[in-house]
């Protein structure tokens, strides 16, 4: 049977402020991604997250990015590479406090934003981020864009590589993501993103932003939290998913 990870980015608040319905996605997904402070999160949030996530039998990761909580970590920064690394390193053991407070661990590292687009392509930056997981201790999964400089990198290092889609995101005929800033770059319309879901799960194929077919082979399917009626999506696709015989279950 194929199966398939479903992962959210959680945590993303701040203090008062909240973004992501963190308890009802983790009562959909399988891999939580959990903000570590530095484009979102807070010790209070990552906690709270870590104690919800262990309760349901969710996998944590942690999502680390660069130092921008004004910008959400999506704005382009150039950080020293022992910076970067010393960096991701912190994230990961501050969410490790939280993780086996409640019983668990941190079981992989995704990057955010705009450290995640950066290191599809820069090799300086993305081997900044494997030093970082390298420092942080245990041999931990690197998820990421499949094709990217990061996943190469985590492979080399002898690290777990772990392809991962986007079913509400287009596509360029590369199988890159089209940038945020371009229209039609987030696919909002729900069935479409069911749609999509389903085609990356069962056959890896998925239509790009030009209306060409590209192959996008997966182990993990990305559900972005911080988006309208995103519980309900969630749910639909994740109903969807095992109505066309796709296991779901986390990848660590």
């Amino acid at each position: 049977m194929t199966s398939i990870d479903l992962n959210a980015d959680l945590g993303e608040g701040f203090g008062r402020w909240r973004l992501t319905e963190d308890e009802q996605l983790l009562s959909v997904v399988t891999s939580a991604n959990v903000a570590c402070g530095f484009h979102a999160g807070d010790a209070a949030t990552m906690r709270r997250v870590c104690e919800l996530a262990a309760e349901r039998g969710v996998t944590i990761g942690a999502q680390v990015s660069y130092r921008d909580l004004a910008g959400f970590g999506r704005r382009a920064m150039d950080v020293p590479p022992a910076e970067l690394a010393a960096e991701v390193a912190y994230q990961i053991g501050a969410l490790e406090v939280f993780a086996r407070s409640a019983g668990a661990r941190v079981a992989y590292v995704k990057p955010h934003g705009a450290l995640y687009n950066r290191v599809t392509h820069d090799e300086e930056q993305a081997g900044a981020v494997i030093d970082g997981v390298l420092l942080a201790g245990p041999a931990l999964p690197v998820l990421g864009l499949p094709g990217s400089r990061l996943l190469t990198l985590a492979r080399e290092a002898g690290l777990p590589a772990v392809p991962e889609a986007f079913a509400d995101r287009a596509y360029t005929d590369e199988g890159a993501l089209v940038p945020r800033g371009r229209d039609g770059a987030v696919v909002s319309d729900p069935e479409a993103v069911v749609r999509r879901s389903v085609g990356l799960a069962r056959s890896g194929v998925v239509t790009a932003h030009s209306g060409a077919r590209v192959r996008v082979r997966a182990r993990s399917l990305c559900l972005h939290g911080d988006t309208p009626g995103a519980v309900e999506l969630a749910r639909q696709v994740r109903a969807e998913l095992v109505a066309a015989g796709v296991r779901v279950e986390a990848f660590a």
